[in-house]
């Protein structure tokens, strides 16, 4: 029996991950790491140092990088996820057997959480239909979108109004969403802002959120829309990626 542990660790910050993660880092006979590639070597890095970090000098955990699958580019993007998400789920499978054949404790760091926008469940429940005895373990994160408020020290929602959480893909193809105050916008490829009618909109954005590089840009949206938009593109060239989150809204949050 595999027990594997979806520890949420939220944007890398040390100080921002839970006393629970802690603890389900320092049970796990095995740490799973993925890598990204050169482009997006910081975020492996930032594991590694969770990990020398957290981890007690008497752990007996195994710490093991693998490569994670590459995303092939593809016009049907759900069905080139879901090839993508057999690939990680197969280099899973293989690691486990590798490295824990007998069965044990497994934990994988999660960026932010597990719940958001993330498809770490999805991927141990097809270990699960694929045979693999697997108790999945899910241990919270704090989100990029908990880090964006506390950074511009603002609520998520209106006061008694909903919140809205998309991604940028949608906000393109969807506009404003019917009835929402406040948009939170995750996994923009940059400007999806662009398709609202920006009078009336406020909007506060956060890239590489929790880190040393963080940087912040907040004001109404059509003043402000260029700004976040060369800044975004001077911060990718510098970096080889970004992540960046951003919460716009219609009416004063405070």
């Amino acid at each position: 029996m595999i027990h594997l542990s979806l520890i949420g660790i939220g944007t890398g910050n040390p100080d921002h991950v839970t006393l629970a993660a802690v603890r389900a880092l320092n049970d796990a006979d095995l740490i799973l790491l993925p890598r990204k590639g050169d482009a997006k070597s910081d975020l492996v890095d930032l594991r590694r140092l969770l990990c020398d970090t957290l981890l007690a000098n008497d752990s007996d955990a195994r710490v093991v990088e693998f490569d994670l699958p590459k995303r092939a580019a593809s016009g049907d993007y759900l069905g080139a996820v879901d090839d993508w998400h057999a690939a990680i789920a197969r280099v899973w499978d293989a690691q486990i057997a590798e490295h824990l054949p007998e069965g044990g404790r497994v934990a994988l760091l999660i960026w932010g959480d597990p719940s958001l926008y993330d498809s770490s469940l999805r991927i141990a429940d097809r270990l699960t239909r694929a045979g693999r005895a697997v108790d999945v373990d899910v241990v919270p994160g704090i989100t990029s979108l908990q880090v964006l408020t506390a950074a511009h020290r603002v609520p998520l929602n209106a006061l008694a109004e909903p919140v809205h959480i998309t991604t940028g893909r949608r906000l393109r193809e969807r506009g404003w969403p019917n009835d929402a105050a406040s948009v939170a916008v995750m996994l923009d490829s940059g400007g999806a802002f662009d398709a609202l009618p920006p009078d009336g909109l406020h909007i506060w954005w956060g890239a590489y959120l929790g880190m040393d590089k963080q940087c912040l840009i907040d004001g109404p949206l059509q003043d402000v829309s260029p700004l976040i938009k060369a800044r975004r593109a001077s911060l990718r060239e510098q970096h080889g990626w970004i992540m960046d989150i951003y919460l716009i809204a219609r009416q004063p949050l405070l």
